[in-house]
């Protein structure tokens, strides 16, 4: 029977993250550090009072050396964007996982937790994919490298190196995400659409709260080792609709501007169809969303409010 989340947040004595002071590093530190485990981590500016030193992990730095007594490595750190250079973002999602891998390895970690994305999935599958299903590059840098980046932590585990688990969030929303809150905030301030009318996709929401859940269960279940998890609440739901909510906060109820400029791996993402599978997080973890969609989105409006962001 799956552990607790009380007991799995409890589990580790001290944990290091990457990418600590980022949107899903930092909430999952503040999570910890409630619960009484102590947290470090590595980002590219220090944070002192977090445990947090400099660095980065495209190279074998000091920064390393901060992980001896780690007992959990959960490597978050990744440039997550559909646009950008392919060389940039191979070594920062790809080298930088082996070298995390290396750290948490010859810093005698007991777990490694590879926080990947659904986009290893591709943009063209089967609705209700799960994890059996074979992932796929399809020439957006960003996919390619999670693909890639899944691949290095896959033969660490295989070959001894760290027991890893692999987990795969969906669209992450909520307080401080970028792409799925901050952004769409600001378009809908501004008055524009993301999609031209007439066009849409699916998105799989995840509230960055359910997440965080899913995410601890992982890293301490035993089952989980060896094992690669999506994450996300179970439903897909329109790309249009999901929208639409930042547009309510922001009032618009009149004709809005066109459509921002996307690029064609954005453009891509946001019109793919389908929604994955979580029978296996339930299954192996005990994973079931705590937080409504309808509560994910009040609690993200009044962050949204009380930061002067929409």
């Amino acid at each position: 029977m799956p552990m607790g989340l009380d007991d799995a947040t409890r589990a580790w004595k001290r944990v290091f993250i990457t990418g600590a002071s980022g949107f899903m590093g930092a909430a999952l530190a503040e999570r910890y550090r409630a619960a009484g485990v102590e947290v470090r981590g590595v980002d590219l500016a220090p944070d002192p009072d977090a445990g947090v030193v400099a660095g980065d992990t495209t190279e074998r730095g000091a920064w390393a050396k901060h992980v001896e007594g780690c007992d959990l490595v959960v490597h978050t750190a990744a440039i997550i964007t559909m646009e950008g250079d392919a060389d940039r973002m191979w070594r920062v999602n790809v080298l930088g996982t082996r070298n995390a891998l290396d750290a948490a390895a010859a810093a005698g970690a007991k777990r490694f937790v590879h926080v990947s994305s659904i986009v290893t999935f591709g943009f063209d599958y089967p609705d209700g994919v799960d994890e059996h299903w074979p992932v796929r590059t399809n020439g957006a840098p960003y996919v390619d490298t999670k693909v890639n980046a899944e691949q290095v932590a896959l033969q660490a585990h295989s070959a001894g190196e760290i027991p890893c688990t692999l987990v795969r969030p969906g669209d992450i929303y909520g307080p401080r995400s970028t792409p799925w809150t901050v952004l769409p905030a600001a378009a809908a301030r501004a008055g524009l659409r993301i999609l031209p009318p007439g066009m849409d996709g699916t998105i799989n929401p995840v509230y960055i709260d359910n997440l965080l859940d899913g995410l601890i269960l992982a890293a301490a279940e035993p089952a989980a080792v060896g094992q690669v998890i999506t994450l996300s609440e179970g439903y897909g739901m329109s790309v249009q609709e999901f929208f639409e909510n930042y547009a309510r906060m922001a009032g618009n109820v009149g004709p809005e501007r066109p459509a921002v400029e996307l690029d064609a791996g954005t453009l891509g993402f946001l019109t793919k169809v389908g929604h994955y599978s979580i029978d296996k997080a339930r299954r192996l973890l005990g994973y079931e969303p705590q937080v409504s969609f309808e509560e994910g989105m009040a609690r993200t409006e009044r962050w949204l409010r009380a930061n002067n962001l929409i």
